[in-house]
């Protein structure tokens, strides 16, 4: 289920027309914030959660303004490339303590608002695997039913007019570029989300937690499950 929800944000920017391989990158990126802001700054796993997807959706757009004027083969170059650079970068950096790793995660504890707990802490579970399995399930659900939203949507019509012809699109007035930009955003978001509950699941990270061969993984499920349905993702992924 959360490898279906990285994989689903892959499956957007086929949408607009684009080979996305750079999917790990983020599902990494994700994950150490995650992991840095519970280890490092003592914040509940929940809040680290939406913080993690909009960190990397941020993030997606200042490196996706320049890439995404690229097209084809150029673009799925430079986002394989970009998997590794996130490898490297958590080698070489002293937060991500490098080949090390962070270990010994501790599990998310309850989730309370106003005083109600309406997540209790996954330590109290027989086996926590059951409360990861029910997360990971409300997490997909939300994601493709945002998924199923956006391309039924007016916005996720013109997007498919990046698809099919960008400069037709363009003359009749469509912003391209910050289409573009959003659907690269949302992509990277749900990334990080994926990587975030994947890092607690196994409480721990390390450099080589998402791999190349992870982002073309992505990619394939894709293919398998078939680019021209919302929740072929999910299907590939099974």
């Amino acid at each position: 289920m959360l490898l279906s929800i990285a994989a689903a944000g892959v499956w957007l920017t086929f949408y607009i027309g684009r080979i996305n391989i750079g999917q790990g990158a983020y599902a990494l990126m994700g994950g150490y914030v995650s992991a840095i802001l519970i280890m490092s700054y003592g914040w509940s796993f929940w809040w680290t959660l939406p913080v993690a997807g909009v960190f990397c959706a941020a993030a997606s757009i200042l490196i996706g303004l320049p890439i995404l004027r690229l097209r084809g083969v150029y673009f799925a170059m430079v986002t394989l490339i970009l998997t590794e650079v996130m490898r490297l970068l958590a080698l070489a950096l002293p937060i991500t303590s490098g080949a090390k790793g962070i270990t010994s995660i501790p599990l998310p504890g309850p989730f309370t608002i106003f005083g109600i707990t309406l997540v209790p802490d996954f330590s109290s579970f027989a086996n926590p695997r059951i409360a990861f399995y029910y997360l990971s399930a409300v997490l997909m659900i939300l994601a493709f039913a945002l998924m199923y939203r956006l391309v039924h949507s007016r916005i996720g019509h013109i997007c498919m007019s990046l698809q099919q012809n960008e400069e037709l699109a363009s003359s009749i007035g469509v912003n391209i570029a910050a289409l573009r930009v959003m659907a690269y955003a949302i992509s990277s978001f749900l990334g990080g989300i994926s990587g975030a509950v994947f890092i607690a699941a196994t409480q721990s990270i390390y450099p080589s937690s998402f791999t190349v061969t992870d982002s073309v993984n992505f990619m394939l499920n894709c293919f398998v499950g078939g680019l021209g349905y919302v929740f072929g993702p999910m299907l590939g992924t099974l």
